[in-house]
């Protein structure tokens, strides 16, 4: 199983940054997908996540209305769109996969984990 997170970089507050993370090994129609971020010094967080239906997704309080997660199927992939990031955003930014579970903000739920894109946020 691998999952292949991409996208991060440096960007000016206010700017946008696309992630994709491509999954491999897995049914990934079946699979809830999340986003979570670490920053230095900080836990790992959740950042948001999207059930196998595509239908339910589910946002930190610091990121709605700036962050939108969504799945392509196809393509196993799923992406994080976030708009207006903020030097707090800066973090590396991992996805995860958890079979078919509801509870998106739970970590300990999610089986695989990628490596990890660097996101960074100029002020």
């Amino acid at each position: 199983v691998q999952l292949q997170a991409s996208g991060g970089g440096l960007v000016q507050a206010g700017g946008s940054l696309r992630l994709s993370c491509v999954a491999s090994g897995i049914a990934f129609t079946f699979y809830t997908m999340g986003w979570f971020r670490q920053a230095p010094g900080k836990e790992r967080e959740f950042v948001t996540a999207i059930k196998w239906s595509g239908v339910t997704t589910d946002y930190a309080d610091s990121v709605k209305g700036r962050f939108t997660i969504f799945r392509d199927n196809a393509k196993n992939t799923v992406y994080l769109q976030m708009n207006n990031l903020k030097p707090e955003d800066t973090a590396v930014y991992y996805c995860a996969a958890g079979w078919r579970h509801s509870d998106l903000g739970a970590a300990s739920r999610y089986s695989y984990w990628g490596k990890g894109t660097l996101v960074t946020v100029s002020s």
